[in-house]
């Protein structure tokens, strides 16, 4: 049964009542405007043309690491008015970037204190070559902060539209260039969630495949510890895995030859914040699976309504929740963070996940109470999801104020 409760009814209109969210992306020919300093547009994408200069950096997360020159350009959006005071942003990006290059993602916002000075959301590259993907932290000033993958506003200050500015970065002397394909930013401004949502009458299970975060506890624990956090590289690695077979055998070859599901280890290690210390950047897990050829991005839903029309449309979530004792009947654990996979909904409109946290993958499938999830997920992050789809599988009809 797939009759679905449009986003626009007043049914879920209602439901949803003042949970203001926008997106916005720059994709083909939306990438050919913009402020180019150095940047150059072809065949759909913005390339590092002609330097507009060169800086000096040194990796911090190399022992001993020399500084190293490069040359770099910069594509700058339009500025983008929100029809809204909104109170946080997450970036999301689409790059390839030849060994050698990197790309730093930056924003400024306008808002009622004025504008921000432009500050990096990460600096990242494709793999750790040459330099650790990471956030920036200790960017903070009178209008707001960067908290590790999202711009966040100050207390007394409200955004009321942003730039995002593309830094490509390459070798000094080297004729390499990265290229961006997609760029994106999801505003928002939430309440408390209210009451729970109603099931818009979506009854269909996606059969992705079943991964346990678990059985790699201990393994390589550089990376936060080992499998026991990381569940938000293996809610993503289901997902890639419904849509595609890559990453591919000879990209894993370093991954011990004993280690189960060694695809796993390879995404942990390229969604891996070196600041952060762990692989669950949400801009990070989107741009890594974008190198796929798959879609995808961050953005936030309004509730499970939304969520319902993906399920419809053929296409799961990755979404970020929260787990408090005695709140999530059947998880088994607690967490004041974790990364699921929606993957259907049943006739009663309860939420069918795939969650990395059980023990075995054969206990990874799960249904969870949909007030529940729903309380765990918009209460934790607002209702933060990765959208990872074939571009052949269409995104289902957006709602007036655009979240998608």
């Amino acid at each position: 049964m797939l009759h679905v409760t449009h986003p626009d009814s007043p049914a879920a209109a209602r439901q949803r009542a003042q949970r203001r969210i926008a997106y916005r992306s720059w994709e083909g020919e939306a990438l050919r405007p913009g402020e180019h300093a150095g940047t150059g547009y072809t065949r759909g994408a913005v390339v590092l043309a002609s330097p507009a200069g060169a800086v000096s950096y040194t990796d911090p997360f190399v022992s001993h690491a020399a500084a190293q020159d490069f040359e770099y350009a910069h594509w700058t959006t339009e500025p983008v008015t929100v029809p809204f005071a909104f109170t946080d942003l997450i970036a999301s990006w689409q790059v390839k970037t030849p060994e050698g290059t990197w790309v730093e993602i930056a924003v400024q916002v306008h808002g009622t204190a004025g504008a921000s000075s432009w500050l990096t959301l990460a600096r990242w590259a494709g793999d750790d070559s040459t330099v650790h993907p990471t956030s920036v932290p200790g960017q903070r000033e009178a209008t707001g902060r960067i908290s590790t993958d999202a711009w966040l506003a100050a207390d007394g200050n409200r955004g009321l539209s942003y730039r995002l500015r593309v830094t490509m970065l390459r070798p000094a002397g080297t004729e390499l260039f990265p290229t961006l394909t997609y760029l994106g930013a999801v505003v928002s401004a939430l309440p408390t969630p209210g009451e729970p949502s109603r099931h818009a009458g979506v009854v269909r299970t996606l059969e992705l495949p079943q991964y346990s975060q678990q059985i790699h506890a201990g393994q390589y624990p550089h990376w936060d510890g080992g499998g026991n956090s990381w569940c938000s590289p293996t809610s993503t690695s289901m997902v890639m895995h419904y849509w595609t077979d890559g990453p591919y055998s000879d990209e894993y070859a370093w991954v011990e030859p004993h280690y189960e599901n060694r695809h796993i280890h390879h995404a942990v290690r390229h969604c891996f914040d070196y600041s952060y210390g762990g692989a669950g950047n949400w801009s990070f897990n989107t741009a890594y699976a974008s190198q796929y050829g798959l879609n995808a991005f961050v953005t936030r839903l309004r509730d499970l309504t939304e969520a319902e029309a993906f399920i419809a449309a053929g296409i799961p979530l990755v979404a970020s929740i929260r787990v408090i004792e005695g709140e999530l009947d059947g998880a088994g654990y607690t967490t004041q963070g974790h990364i699921v996979v929606v993957a259907g909904f049943t006739e009663t409109g309860d939420v069918v996940c795939h969650d990395p946290a059980a023990p075995t993958p054969g206990e990874v499938r799960r249904v969870y109470r949909r007030d529940q999830f729903e309380l765990a997920w918009l209460g934790a992050s607002g209702g933060i999801v990765y959208v990872i789809h074939n571009r052949s599988v269409p995104l289902p009809p957006p709602p007036a104020e655009a979240n998608w």
